[in-house]
This record gives C-alpha cells, structure tokens and sequence, in this order.
C-alpha cells in the first residue's frame, strides 16, 4: 500500500512566520455580542435567521466544569455565514432543551459543523438532540497537521495572524445571568472558527492528509461520548497510588462512591463535596472515630463536620466488605507497561520495539505518535501479539477489529509487522 503524503511534510505549511508582527487583537465581536435567545420564540427566531445563511456551522458549547457534577451545556454559540452568531441558552427557560432546541437541530442538519476539539461538546451537545451529519475539527486537523500547538488561541494566530481573546473557558457557566464579558468570550470562540476551518483544510490538503482527516473526523462523528468506557472509575482518584493495601483501596472505592452520589443528587462537582487528597488521607489514615477523622487535613472544616457520619460510615462499610479491590483493575486488558518486563519479557521488548518503530513513522509524516495509533490498542497488540506466517495480514486484521482507521493501518502496519518480527 501507498500513502498520499509527502515523505517530510512540513508542518509549518500555510502558518505565519515566525519573524511576522504581533497578531491583530481580537477582543469584541465584529457585530457586537448577540443577545442571548432564552425564551422558546426568541430560539424560533435564532433557528430561522440561521437558517436564512449558508454554509457550514461553527458550533461551540460551555458547560460547568468543576462545579455541576452534569456535563450539560449551559451555553451553545452557533455561527454561520450570512447569519452571523447566536447564543442560545438551553436552561433558562425551565423547559426540556432538546424539545426548546428543536428548531435549531433541525437546521443543523442542513451542513457541516465546525467544532474545536469536537470530542469536549459533542456528549452535551447530544443531551439536547444535536448531533452532526458531517464534523470538521479544526484541532484534531491542527494535530495531523503537525502542530506543537493547537489550543484555538494558538491556532487563530498561527493561522490568521489574529490574537484571540481568552480567559473564562473554567468559568461557572451555569451562573445566571452571565456576565456580558463571558459572552463576548463566548461569541468570540466561533467568531473566527469558519476561516479558521478553511485555512487549516488547506494546510492538510499541502500535506496531502485531507483524506486522514475526513476518516478521523467521521471516526470521531460516529464515537458515543456520553458513555465512559472505564469500569472502575474510582481508580481515578488523584494520589491512588499512595495507598498500598487492598483495605486502603476498599477505602478509596467506598468514600468515591458516597461521594459521587451525594455530587450526582446534589449536582455540584464531586471535588467541591470533598477533594481526592481528603480521599486518599482518609483511607491511609483509617479513622474510627468523628475525633480522629476532623484530625485529617479538609475533614476538621465546619462542612465536613457535619458530613463527619456519612465519611465514617463509608470507611465502615470498606472494613467490613469480604472482597476488597484488588491493586490493579481487571479489564481483559494487559497490565501496566511497566510490570511487562518482570511478567511478560517478550511483551515487553516488543512494545519497545514497537514505540521505536511507531516514533520513525510520526517523525517521517509529522503526526503525533497517538494520532498514529491509539496507546491502548498498541499495548494489547505487543502483549497478545504470539506471531504469525503473515505478520502484516495479522497486524492488519487486529487493527481493523481495534477500529483503526485506513490511513493508520496503511502507515503503521509494515512498520509494526518488521518491529514485531525482528523483536
């Protein structure tokens, strides 16, 4: 198989020099900031002047991050060519959102959408009956193309030469009413999001990956975000790695649970119930009684206080539990890299063979190696990976169930198929 890239693409291509003036600040909308559509006829009028524009749609949402346990959008920006913006407000009307927004989903369906980092809005975007019939992410599109940066901020100056105002991506957005300059903010993230489109769709096309990027997008159109794909979640916890007994894990998974139920009924983020380092202090610490628990860091505060019961309560329930977790999660999957060289040599000299192999390929097209092959998907590859008569046609048939797409199957797989045999 071939591929339709250059051997050294240049991922400078299409971007400003570096000795080029300071970017032209962008600091307002260029019509102004929209009023926001709340009520049901101001979304009525908000779908009818969209659709009264033409050509793709820049779609942007803000959701509350850090304070509401939802992931909900509290804000949706929409932009389109002979439109100009609307910002539509999903929850200030007390209704159903996804019968609200009806009038503009369905005009959505007339086009592309454009999105900037599409996998952080699509599962909220979903939630309200919105979901695109063809995708363009500019910052995916950003990272085939090579970029070491490709945040928007970034992008629009490399790009348009124009410096993005930025500043209340972590806000609250679930504050009402907001505040005018988080929607100028706001406008402004799809106020340039259209060009921005064009100009990195003519960078790839230089590069001749505009095909990798149709087949990553689609990839990326068709993936269900609103489900998570890990069991455990709890093992998640910040400083996990502290706790070094099952009892101490047990711990860990008890005081998760109470915490996250009590965040999911609440709605509030489940760091602002009680933050990971409480977590892991209680479960090393084991406390049995309100006194010795207050005694632990964030737990001696007038809220936990309060809460005292309910923590102690949790620890009980990890004393008495017949079967702790164990210390590492069990998901059909191989273990962590570096156990591989005490259980599995082989494996191991494999998937160092394999990054190797992997790190020349991402070199020679400009393509971050994760780009050019999911980790997870390498790992079970190198740790299940018992050799074969035909090496590539093996490779290939593991990717293919592994949802690789073609362009990384017809990079990655003679260089994965002479790594694996050598080694």
């Amino acid at each position: 198989m071939t591929s339709d890239a250059p051997d050294q693409p240049d991922p400078q291509a299409g971007e400003l020099a570096d000795d080029q003036a300071e970017p032209t600040p962008l600091t307002h909308p260029a019509d102004g900031v929209p009023e926001v559509s709340v009520s049901r006829g101001q979304i009525d009028a908000a779908a009818a002047l969209l659709a009264a524009g033409h050509g793709p749609f820049a779609v942007d949402a803000e959701r509350a991050s850090g304070f509401r346990y939802s992931n909900r959008a509290y804000l949706i920006q929409i932009r389109r060519a002979g439109a100009g913006t609307v910002l539509l407000d999903p929850v200030g009307a007390g209704e159903d959102p996804a019968a609200l927004l009806r009038p503009v989903a369905e005009v959505l369906d007339d086009d592309e959408w454009i999105l900037h980092a599409a996998d952080q809005d699509l599962a909220c975007l979903a939630e309200v009956g919105m979901w695109p019939k063809t995708l363009y992410d500019t910052e995916l599109a950003g990272r085939l193309a090579g970029f070491d940066r490709v945040n928007l901020a970034a992008m629009v100056q490399r790009l348009l030469g124009l410096g993005l105002a930025k500043g209340h991506g972590a806000a609250d957005w679930s504050k009402r009413p907001l505040p005018p300059d988080w929607l100028n903010y706001a406008a402004l993230d799809v106020e340039v999001l259209i060009e921005l489109r064009h100009a990195i769709a003519g960078v790839l096309a230089e590069q001749g990956k505009s095909d990798w990027a149709a087949q990553e997008f689609n990839h990326v159109r068709v993936t269900d975000f609103t489900t998570s794909t890990r069991r455990d979640r709890w093992r998640r916890v910040s400083g996990i790695h502290k706790v070094k007994d099952r009892r101490g894990l047990a711990a860990v998974r008890e005081l998760w649970l109470m915490r996250d139920q009590i965040a999911q009924r609440r709605d509030i983020a489940p760091g602002r119930i009680l933050p990971d380092s409480a977590i892991i202090a209680a479960a090393i610490a084991d406390p049995r009684t309100v006194d010795d628990l207050v005694a632990l860091p964030v737990f001696g505060g007038p809220r936990q206080r309060r809460s005292a019961q309910t923590w102690l309560g949790a620890l009980a329930a990890a004393r008495e539990n017949p079967n702790p977790p164990d210390a590492a999660e069990s998901n059909g999957g191989p273990p962590p890299p570096a156990r591989w060289a005490r259980r599995k040599p082989e494996a191991a000299a494999r998937l160092e063979a394999a990054r190797a192999a992997l790190g020349e390929v991402s070199q020679r097209v400009s393509v971050p190696t994760e780009n050019l092959l999911t980790p997870d998907l390498l790992r079970r590859l190198c740790w299940d990976w018992a050799g074969a008569t035909d090496a590539g046609a093996a490779i290939e048939e593991f990717l293919t169930a592994g949802a690789a797409r073609p362009w990384q199957r017809e990079l990655t797989v003679p260089a994965l198929a002479i790594a694996l045999t050598r080694s």
